[in-house]
């Protein structure tokens, strides 16, 4: 099976990246790997993508996203990585692979995902749930099955399709929503393009739940997922393989809610530290920390979220400033400072 499979991020989250690619490289040598970045490199940074553990860069501005400078002004950064995964996805339907995987930045792989390669022979569409066991306490229910009620059942750091067939139309139907309806929004029903996913099941057929739990192991299935070391050192998850774990909101808060569900299950800090070890291994001082090149107008003032929002649900501004980030006299910035906002 020839598979692609890429990930989403920018400049600062490089870091992660060349992590997650390399240990794709390390199981998976022929996948195709591919950098999806919506960034520019920061001024000091030279990115030289041949000497990077992946095949090849995507810009989201080679998307062909229709007025793309007014549609990545409507987003967050976080909304924005989403967004183009949808894009991407559809796209790259088309581009001669039998099938496309999805990996957050995050991530890191243990062991082969063959067995999903295997999945994908008899369904179109694979996700993984953030829980396969229920919680039993009331702080864990509050905390992670109650924060995936909110934001989605399934969680979409993974996804996997073929390329045709149900495949394909999952992928269409995916960019249609993140292009116009991937925004943090919970009181409105959206979360990133997770919320759209709950009804995957209901709307395409050969679609497969990935219920083992060494898939997207995170700290919000750890109350129920206990890791072991063999002797033979493979990893494993409530007796299965350990695939890749989503290593989320890596520092302070990652932190606590790893020792909160980790408990005295102490493979979870090796591996924990590890990974905070090839993160460090793979930072470039020459990238500022938090750096997004879109995260500011054209003479660097930072964009506040109400400023996006404002421009997203307004026809008027959007026709008035096509070029939002642009800050001279007559921009969309002078427009808010005159008090306009």
């Amino acid at each position: 099976m020839k598979v692609l499979c890429y990930s989403s991020f920018t400049f600062s989250y490089l870091n992660r990246a060349r992590v997650l690619f390399q240990t794709l490289r390390r199981f998976h040598p022929t996948w195709e790997l591919v950098a999806l970045i919506t960034d520019r490199p920061p001024p000091s940074f030279v990115f030289d993508p041949a000497r990077e553990p992946f095949d090849r860069v995507v810009w989201a501005q080679d998307l062909a996203i229709p007025d793309f400078q007014q549609w990545l002004f409507k987003h967050d950064v976080v909304e924005v990585c989403t967004a183009v995964k949808g894009p991407f996805l559809h796209q790259a339907c088309g581009w001669g692979s039998d099938a496309v995987i999805y990996l957050d930045p995050d991530t890191a792989l243990f062991s082969s995902l063959e067995p999903l390669e295997a999945l994908l022979e008899d369904h179109d569409i694979l996700l993984t749930p953030h829980l396969t066991d229920p919680n039993d306490e009331a702080e864990a229910i509050r905390d992670n099955d109650l924060s995936a009620s909110r934001t989605g059942i399934f969680n979409l750091g993974f996804v996997a399709v073929r390329t045709t067939g149900e495949g394909a139309r999952f992928a269409k139907w995916w960019n249609d929503r993140l292009l116009d309806w991937c925004y943090d929004d919970m009181p409105n029903g959206l979360f990133v393009d997770q919320r759209w996913c709950d009804h995957v099941p209901a709307l395409f057929d050969k679609v497969k739940v990935v219920r083992d739990p060494g898939y997207n192991v995170a700290s919000w299935n750890l109350s129920t997922r206990t890791l072991a070391v063999q002797k033979d050192g493979a990893i494993t998850v409530n007796g299965h393989t350990l695939r890749f774990w989503h290593f989320t909101k890596l520092g302070p808060m990652g932190d606590a809610m790893t020792r909160k569900y980790g408990g005295r299950n102490f493979p979870v800090y090796e591996i924990w530290g590890w990974y905070k070890r090839q993160v460090a291994a793979a930072t470039d001082p020459a990238i500022p920390a938090r750096w997004w090149a879109y995260g500011t107008y054209s003479d660097g003032t930072p964009i506040e979220k109400p400023h996006r929002e404002l421009f997203r649900d307004r026809a008027d501004l959007q026709a008035a400033f096509p070029d939002p980030f642009q800050a001279d006299g007559a921009g969309y910035l002078r427009w808010l400072e005159a008090g306009n906002l």
